[in-house]
């Protein structure tokens, strides 16, 4: 394998993170050679509202990147997420040419297209289309038809589509930072490709991303996609209901959440205090630890069952034996894992990033998880773009599956 460089930019609501990734020729891993973190990000639940302050975040975090790494940073795979992005499956079919022994190459690449043609509103573009799996002549289950013979060929794929007007701001937010878009990544996709095991995509699993403003949801099944969505609860949530039930700032609230917060009341006694004058000499108030965890364990308990519902809908709802990932900053909250597997009714985990070289120590935590897997995306396309001027056919289709799937 050639050298490669590779940028991840993970624009969340509170937060931006640059990853840039650097693969040797001959190596099968790549190294992360630079990181930037700026807080803020001029975003709210997926959609920029504040250009000024996303422009800012974003440079911000590139230029922090690029001065550690010692690499220019042109153009880069960035993170989407919101409630405006959707998903659906769709099929796509084709005639297969007579008298041609084999399938070819350019016949999968034009039933995927055909996948495509679902009807997509005009303020609405499309933003990927996943090949779930392929069917010859009514045989299912076939990942790569490269070389079988048959008369008819579908696609069975994924379609995720987001909201035109929001896609168009964000890229135009991103240029104005100084960089190119070379691909939008639905978020809890990207992270999948950073913590999720071969394994657990084949028994059956759900990543969920929990952010700031939404938590993002994508399951897979057999090593294929199976569902993807965007839950339009998160972290802040939280710090907003504990900021209304203590009757004080967001600011405080949010260092109540992170330093005393936990998702569950029952390790705690009443006895448990927090003097909030010591975190704000303006505050007088002695508050119940326990009250606090009460507040957030409701906030929790509506997110879990609106991914537990959005499960049902596509029939896994129990039906996941490798259970649940929890990824993103808001995945960190103490006692997070039991309470999704006491409501969800799953085995439960947090997602690391794996087989991660350089800065191990510094990246090795959930909220890094779809900056990385954005870096390793840009990665695998750059192979797909290799093979392909390389003419090298018989390995196009698994490393374009294995975007979506590695």
């Amino acid at each position: 394998m050639k050298e490669k460089i590779s940028v991840g930019i993970d624009i969340g609501d509170s937060q931006v993170v640059t990853v840039i990734g650097h693969r040797a020729e001959g190596e099968t891993h790549p190294s992360v050679v630079g990181v930037g973190i700026r807080e803020g990000s001029g975003m709210r639940r997926g959609v920029v509202t504040d250009v000024e302050e996303a422009v800012a975040a974003i440079s911000g975090s590139v230029e922090d990147a690029e001065r550690m790494a010692g690499l220019p940073v042109e153009a880069v795979y960035v993170s989407i997420s919101g409630e405006h992005v959707s998903s659906t499956n769709n099929k796509g079919l084709i005639a297969l040419a007579r008298g041609r022994d084999e399938i070819t190459q350019e016949e999968v690449m034009r039933v995927i297209e055909t996948a495509q043609s679902v009807t997509v509103p005009p303020n609405r573009e499309i933003l990927h289309v996943i090949p779930r799996m392929f069917i010859v002549d009514g045989q299912e289950g076939i990942k790569d038809p490269v070389g079988m013979s048959g008369n008819r060929l579908e696609v069975d794929a994924h379609v995720v589509t987001g909201a035109s007007p929001f896609i168009k701001n964000l890229r135009r937010t991103v240029e104005q930072a100084g960089v190119a878009v070379a691909s939008f990544v639905l978020s809890p996709l990207a992270a999948s490709k950073s913590v999720l095991s071969k394994k657990s995509k084949e028994l059956g699993v759900v990543l969920l991303d929990i952010g700031a403003g939404t938590t993002g949801l994508v399951v897979f099944e057999e090593g294929d996609i199976y569902h993807s969505a965007v839950i339009p609860v998160g972290s802040a949530h939280i710090t907003s209901d504990v900021a209304l039930g203590l009757r004080i700032g967001l600011d405080l609230a949010e260092r109540v959440k992170v330093e005393y917060g936990m998702a569950s009341p029952i390790t705690l006694s009443d006895n448990d205090k927090i003097d909030l004058s010591r975190m704000d000499r303006d505050e007088e108030q002695v508050i119940s630890r326990r009250y606090v965890a009460e507040i957030i364990e409701a906030r929790l308990a509506e997110l879990f069952n609106m991914v537990k519902l959005e499960l049902r809908r596509v029939g896994r709802d129990g039906m996941l034996p490798a259970g649940a990932v929890l990824v993103g900053g808001g995945a960190k909250l103490p006692g997070m894992v039991e309470s999704a597997k006491e409501h969800l009714g799953l085995p439960a985990q947090l997602g690391f990033p794996v087989e991660l070289k350089g800065m191990v120590d510094k990246l090795d935590d959930p909220r890094f998880a779809t900056s990385i897997g954005l870096m390793l995306w840009g990665m695998d396309e750059e192979d797909v773009r290799t093979a392909f001027s390389a003419v090298d056919i018989g390995s196009i289709v698994s490393k374009i599956k294995s975007i979506f799937t590695k």
